[in-house]
């Protein structure tokens, strides 16, 4: 398959929302587990979510890939509304696929009356298989939670932290080391994880060390993971900071040899951060971090012959888009040469900087959308 084709809107398969349309692919291969009724049955699950992809980031994307069309997906629709209210949030997403009922926004498997729903990735833990999230935001937010544990409040990380503990999925991999070590109740939760005979890794030198014969945890920021854009921009991060698609790859090469198969979760995150933010270099390439995870599952899934990938989202967030005037054209190829996001630059700027200093910071980060601004409007200013 070649390599960005999952984000051609005409080559798409679609696994929507009640608003938009998304991928269901499953691998054309030769062969498959069947049932007593001929029909085909994966053994293995990848569940791949762009979080808060909105039709506006999946087509800016298309259009910067000049993507190729193949139309091997097939296609389905999810309904993942909220129990209570017209906007869904992660936590009332996640839970529609991980418990199967609405809930109310904020929830994680609990309905608005306080019934508990037994999580998808707990149900599989029973069948024997092994299970696994990997995400670029905190393993203990909305998205990973809702397929693994039931919690009356998706802020409630530490909590989620400790449930993962007892619950000993076989792969966790992503942010959030805080809620493991910067704890109301002074616990180091990763000496604990240790203890309990984990593999755990904060940087990506570790991870590549995990091997198949205990669960791991790797936690490599303190929040969420850098944005791919600046991660790419910093050697060192580089080297410390895992990609999206490398911690997809290894979670594949720990689970993949089971024989009862495996079931994994894979978040692009942040995709929803940047759209929060309405930060479009950091939604771009972070959505394009996500094709090359979608990549490494596709590759597995073609030459195993036995795994369903999904891709989809949980809602889409501040529908960015392209807008028509004089300078469209080149403002969008302005991207192409971006070197930091905006919450890079948000973070370089210190109380008492001049009004100088904070725009060399930006003429650093994006000198070429700075220049055309001020072609479009006029001024220096």
């Amino acid at each position: 398959m070649k390599r960005r084709s999952f984000l051609s809107a005409s080559a798409l398969g679609v696994a929507g929302t009640s608003l938009l349309s998304y991928p269901l692919h499953a691998a054309e291969a030769a062969t498959w587990v069947f049932d007593r009724k001929g029909r085909k049955r994966a053994k293995n699950i990848i569940f791949m979510v762009s979080d808060g992809m909105s039709n506006g980031t999946l087509t800016m994307a298309d259009h910067w890939l000049n993507l190729y069309r193949e139309g091997k997906p097939r296609r389905a629709m999810m309904d993942m509304s909220s129990a209570n209210s017209m906007v869904t949030d992660s936590a009332a997403a996640s839970s529609s696929w991980g418990g199967g009922v609405r809930v109310p926004n904020g929830k994680l498997n609990v309905t608005a009356d306080g019934k508990s729903n037994l999580p998808i990735w707990q149900k599989f833990q029973k069948a024997g298989k092994k299970t696994g999230c990997v995400t670029t935001v905190p393993v203990t937010h909305a998205t990973p939670a809702g397929f693994c544990v039931s919690s009356d409040s998706r802020g409630n990380q530490e909590g989620i932290a400790m449930q993962y503990l007892d619950l000993r999925f076989d792969v966790l991999m992503g942010g959030g080391a805080k809620y493991f070590t910067e704890r109301a109740d002074n616990i180091n939760l990763l000496d604990q994880f240790r203890s309990a005979g984990f593999q755990v890794a904060q940087e990506s030198r570790e991870m590549q060390s995990f091997h198949s014969g205990s669960p791991v945890l790797g936690v490599f920021d303190k929040d969420g993971l850098p944005y791919s854009l600046d991660r790419g921009q910093d050697a060192v991060l580089m080297q410390k900071i895992p990609t999206l698609a490398e911690m997809t790859a290894k979670s594949i090469s720990l689970m993949k040899d089971h024989d009862k198969g495996f079931c994994l979760q894979v978040e692009g995150g942040k995709v929803d951060w940047a759209a929060h933010q309405n930060d479009t270099p950091a939604l771009i390439y972070d959505q394009l971090a996500f094709d090359d995870a979608v990549k490494v599952a596709l590759d597995f899934a073609e030459n195993d012959g036995q795994t369903l990938v999904i891709i989809t989202t949980d809602h889409g967030n501040a529908n960015p888009g392209l807008f028509y005037n004089s300078k469209a054209n080149a403002g969008f190829d302005s991207l192409f040469t971006m070197k930091h996001t905006n919450e890079w630059i948000l973070r370089q700027i210190q109380h008492g900087n001049t009004t100088d200093q904070i725009h060399d910071v930006i003429l650093h980060a994006q000198n070429p959308l700075v220049r055309l601004y001020r072609t479009h409007h006029g001024g220096t200013g």
